[in-house]
């Protein structure tokens, strides 16, 4: 049985449906990214899940007990906000303690479940020192050390990371699943930052207008996206045209490109395909290769992101910083990619 149910979960503002019947089973000790712009309808879900919105209709169940009509205080839920809402007048320990006090938790309990929440985190020595005193990452930490120490049925992270440089935004993402790993902990977190939700989930539900677009690991989301809106937001994307097809092989504008065996069932004309910028390859001319010019290069650390002018429109193309060709702006060059590379966009 799934630890936490949605089920046609609903919130309406006049004729607005900001949810519009969502259902989503989670199960014990998952971790899932609500994924989607601003206005999704992703921090409404949360909300009413954390009790601090009501739902116009559907059902929220733990375990199978209903949520709907328990006060949030009630819920046993941990929850970590996008500004922390520490106490500054409180120290490191009494933040943490807070729950704990609220419970009754006899004093030397509190205190030893302070401590090992503090270690998992990684906060061991700092209990004495107050929130102005810390750095961002580390009142993520105090945050999270709050919202654990309590033993929550359920962690809803709203935005937890968005404070943060980006730096400390991929270490504090490698500590996050690490604590999550460790307790066990099932985890709900609402994001719009797409890399940070297939760093850190099992599942992404990626959201649009209030709705469930796509609901499916990472890897599956962003290899195989389920809509045009989630090809487009999970990742950099170009979409091309199928004009027709003609002896198993796809006309792409001047491409003539064998038809793979995965997209048999969508190769005609008027389908559109993706093929992702990580997988084009610069190469020599070519019944199959694209003609272009190098509009811009830009530098990325780790790689190159190139904008190249073609007969298809404007393309992406990302190449690691691996030494290999680096062709200049107003180059001409040549593009190449798999035929199985290519996916289907529905």
């Amino acid at each position: 049985m799934a630890h936490l149910v949605l089920d046609r979960l609903t919130k309406r503002y006049a004729d607005t449906a900001a949810v519009d019947q969502v259902s989503l089973a989670i199960a014990a000790g998952e971790f899932v990214s609500l994924l989607g712009p601003s206005g999704c309808g992703k921090t409404t879900t949360l909300q009413m899940i954390a009790g601090f919105v009501e739902p116009t209709g559907g059902a929220v169940r733990l375990d199978g007990r209903d949520l709907l009509g328990v006060p949030a205080a009630k819920r046993g839920l941990g929850v970590v906000f996008q500004n922390y809402a520490l106490f500054p007048h409180l120290t490191v320990a009494e933040n943490v303690a807070f729950g704990l006090d609220m419970r009754k938790v006899p004093r030397i309990e509190s205190r030893q479940r302070v401590d090992d929440v503090l270690a998992l985190v990684g906060l061991v020595g700092m209990a004495g020192r107050y929130p102005v005193q810390m750095s961002g990452g580390q009142q993520q930490r105090v945050a999270l050390a709050r919202a654990l120490v309590i033993r929550p049925a359920l962690l809803l992270l709203d935005e937890p990371l968005s404070n943060l440089d980006a730096k400390l935004r991929e270490e504090m993402q490698i500590e996050l699943r690490r604590i999550q790993r460790a307790t066990g902990i099932t985890t709900l977190m609402v994001t719009h930052d797409q890399a940070e939700a297939l760093a850190l989930s099992d599942r992404v539900v990626v959201m649009q207008a209030g709705r469930i677009e796509q609901d499916a690991a990472p890897h599956e989301a962003y290899e195989h996206p389920a809509s045009g809106f989630v090809c487009d937001f999970l990742g950099k994307a170009n979409l091309f045209t199928v004009e027709g097809v003609d002896d198993a092989r796809m006309a792409i504008g001047p491409l003539r490109i064998a038809v793979p065996e995965s997209l048999a069932s969508h190769a005609r004309a008027g389908a559109r395909v993706l093929v992702r910028p990580e997988k084009i390859a610069f190469g020599p001319p070519g019944e199959d290769h694209l003609s272009a010019v190098v509009k811009s290069r830009v530098f990325q650390g780790n790689h190159w992101l190139y904008q190249l002018d073609t007969p298809l429109g404007s393309v992406l193309v990302i190449r690691q910083n691996d030494g290999g060709l680096r062709p200049d702006e107003g180059e001409a060059v040549h593009l190449c990619w798999r035929a199985q590379d290519m996916r289907a966009v529905p």
